[in-house]
């Protein structure tokens, strides 16, 4: 079954994120998703006040940026959501937009490197293992967690290029992969994420998985708002990425990607979306039920 779920995009106020948040618990929607979009809402304050304000819905971070975060930081706030709201949190890591990390001081001069450092030490924390690590970003002195996660913790990795795709797969245990991903796409980032994989030695029996944002209008308006959105990111409308129409486009648009090989959809609204909780519930009551 395609797990399914919506975004709460940071262009709205962080005092929008509760009343979204209980409509998603209420209809029963399956994961809420928020960004760390530099310069908007932390996504960990974010997911921890989200995680508080519901009881069901899961919540997912997608993407902390590596760049500002120490991995032990990292490995701390991951370890006490999921000891807070056990099952119920999911976190991605990425290298970060760049010209974002430029803007703080923190780009790295190989993000790819500053990843792998990070998923490495991020992951075995996050086992309750003790570190010492001397890499050329991630530096660590005989650090472990005194309140590790009490069961085990998948850590996803945001991926575009090969590069990236190959040591999502080798390092991670899922990739979050963006809009502008196509069926085709889904298809050559599950390729490159198995040649990673098996590089890696990873067990084939071991589940990785593959989240997909979808480019989501619906209601009055929604083929408008669609392309002007794309057309804003540089994006050619037509054909482009991204769904526009009621539930029975949306979910073939799911159902295509999860053909492709997504094991998780997520409708992300466009920027100008006027109804987040709207929104919300449409996911649930209307696209779910069409989605197998």
């Amino acid at each position: 079954m395609t797990a399914l779920g919506a975004v709460f995009r940071p262009q709205l106020p962080p005092e929008r994120l509760r009343d979204v948040v209980r409509v998603g618990d209420e209809v029963g929607l399956e994961e809420l998703w928020l960004w760390e979009d530099c310069f908007r809402e932390g996504g960990i304050s974010a997911a921890a006040a989200a995680l508080a304000w519901s009881e069901r819905v899961r919540v997912g971070v997608g993407l902390l940026p590596v760049p500002l975060r120490n991995v032990a930081v990292t490995a701390m706030e991951v370890a006490a959501l999921h000891r807070m709201f056990p099952g119920r949190a999911i976190v991605g890591v990425g290298h970060g937009v760049q010209d974002w990390m430029g803007q703080v001081g923190a780009r790295a001069e190989s993000p790819l490197t500053l990843l792998r450092e990070h998923l490495d030490a991020l992951r075995a924390l996050l086992r309750g293992e003790r570190l010492t690590v001397d890499g050329r970003y991630v530096r660590l002195d005989d650090v472990a967690l005194d309140w590790p996660p009490a069961g085990p913790v998948p850590v996803l990795a945001g991926a575009e290029g090969p590069r990236t795709l190959r040591l999502s797969g080798a390092a991670a245990d899922g990739t979050v992969l963006t809009s502008a991903t196509s069926p085709d796409g889904v298809r050559r980032a599950r390729r490159l994420i198995e040649e990673g994989r098996a590089a890696a030695g990873r067990d084939a029996a071991e589940p990785h998985e593959v989240v997909v944002y979808l480019l989501t209008a619906t209601g009055p308006g929604a083929a408008a708002r669609l392309r002007a959105e794309l057309a804003a990111g540089g994006t050619e409308p037509v054909p482009g990425p991204g769904v526009a129409g009621d539930a029975g486009a949306v979910a073939e648009a799911v159902r295509r990607l999860a053909e492709a090989g997504a094991d998780t959809v997520i409708l992300q609204p466009t920027a100008d979306e006027p109804d987040p909780e709207g929104f919300v519930r449409f996911t649930a009551e209307e696209v779910r039920p069409l989605v197998p």
